[in-house]
């Protein structure tokens, strides 16, 4: 029997809880002996519930119980997350998360201490929810070149942009029916913004290339600006609009953006929708493959903890290597990076717009006074200067 621990019994840890424990015969079977949570961590008490019985208020409890091998993390945060973590893996106890922000801030410091002390510190669950994604890039793509990274990592803006597309309503509209059902916080922020898709990026970049990747360096922008007119223009197009977490490898130069795209059927993520979450990974030999599945909730992203959990059951005392160095990887300005943009402007004059823009694709007879195109494949820097000098522009979504 391998007994294990759980740091919180918030939506995650529950979930852990309830998988485990459901789920018993076919984990005792698969893996060929049972786990067993010996303790649940929280500073609530849940009167009623079967972890009443396992409850402890104390982190202490579990570190210094010799008998846990295993700790989920589900506790979420910073601290004193990244504090239980690193004693949890000193006294040589695997950690399995789902934390996303203390994945991409302490990362590489946490696997390191976890090889030191011969256990693993593993976060599967903390891209993506139930999709598997960290482990394919840690084994099944190891002996592949990762040129791009592409994926729709939040459930919330997807979910948003999905409902805008097929009703024609307003983002306001859309987001206060989001937070009603659940699928947004009361305060949507780190979703809308783009900074959650922003974190979960940076974890994938550093583990593709093997260097740690800060979240402050990756350009985001959200999905604020989006409105009904956007999606009439890209109707046009027969296209849609998605928030899209991107990161590219161009020879020596790294890129790496959250933004709206235009996206085309042809792209495999055109047909993501609701709260789904996809991830396109393009490489060298392999060409590319995709994962997708639902993005967040309680037992797809429990179901991830659990996963880690088995795999450190099979190796406990042995290191599960995640090539993540502390060294930071130097991200490219976004000005060097070339695609189409597609622009509305308030202008109708095809001619001054070919004068500053080049050969262009128009769109026309969607809004009164104003019409939109596709530029021709430029860079960042060259977009905004050809904009500055038009003048006329009322808003810009880059063509994936």
């Amino acid at each position: 029997m391998i007994k294990a621990a759980i740091l919180g019994y918030g939506t995650v840890g529950s979930g852990v809880y309830e998988v485990i424990r459901k789920n018993r015969d076919i984990i005792t079977d698969r893996l060929g002996e049972e786990i067993q949570v010996k303790y649940v961590l929280d500073l609530r008490e849940f009167e009623g519930d079967p972890v009443q019985e396992v409850l402890v208020h104390d982190a202490d409890t579990i570190i210094n119980d010799a008998e846990i091998a295993i700790v989920c993390e589900t506790m979420g945060g910073e601290h004193p997350a990244y504090e239980f973590t690193k004693r949890a893996l000193e006294s040589g106890k695997s950690v399995c998360t789902s934390n996303k922000e203390l994945v991409e801030k302490h990362g590489p410091e946490l696997i390191k201490i976890a090889k030191e002390h011969k256990c693993s510190y593993l976060f599967e669950a903390s891209v993506g929810g139930g999709i598997p994604i960290i482990r394919p890039l840690r084994t099944s793509l190891a002996q592949e070149e990762i040129l791009s990274i592409t994926g729709i990592l939040n459930g919330t803006t997807n979910y948003i942009l999905t409902k805008m597309e097929n009703e024609g309503l307003a983002f306001e509209t859309v987001l206060a029916r989001a937070q009603e059902k659940g699928y947004a916080e009361k305060n949507p922020d780190a979703d809308i913004l783009g900074y959650d898709a922003c974190r979960k990026i940076a974890i994938l970049s550093s583990l593709a290339y093997g260097k740690k990747v800060n979240f402050e360096d990756i350009t985001t922008e959200g999905i604020t600006a989006i409105t009904a007119v956007d999606f009439a223009y890209a109707k046009k197009m027969g296209a849609t609009i998605k928030l899209f977490a991107k990161s590219v490898k161009k020879g020596d130069k790294y890129y790496a953006l959250v933004a709206p795209f235009i996206v085309g059927p042809e792209n495999p993520l055109y047909a993501v929708k609701g709260v789904f979450n996809a991830i396109l990974v393009n490489c060298n030999m392999g060409g590319e493959t995709m994962y997708y599945g639902k993005g967040a909730g309680k037992l797809a992203t429990a179901s991830a903890v659990v996963a880690d959990v088995l795999d450190c059951a099979r190796h406990v005392g042995k290191h599960l290597d995640i090539r993540w160095e502390e060294q930071k990887l130097e991200i490219s300005p976004i000005d060097g990076a070339v695609r189409k943009f597609f622009v509305r402007v308030s202008c109708t004059d095809e001619a001054k717009i070919r004068k500053h823009f080049g050969d262009v694709e128009m769109y026309t007879d969607i809004v009164a006074g104003e019409c939109g195109f596709v530029t021709e494949e430029m860079t960042e820097a060259e977009y905004r200067e050809k904009a500055a000098k038009f003048g006329s522009v009322l808003s810009m979504i880059r063509v994936d």
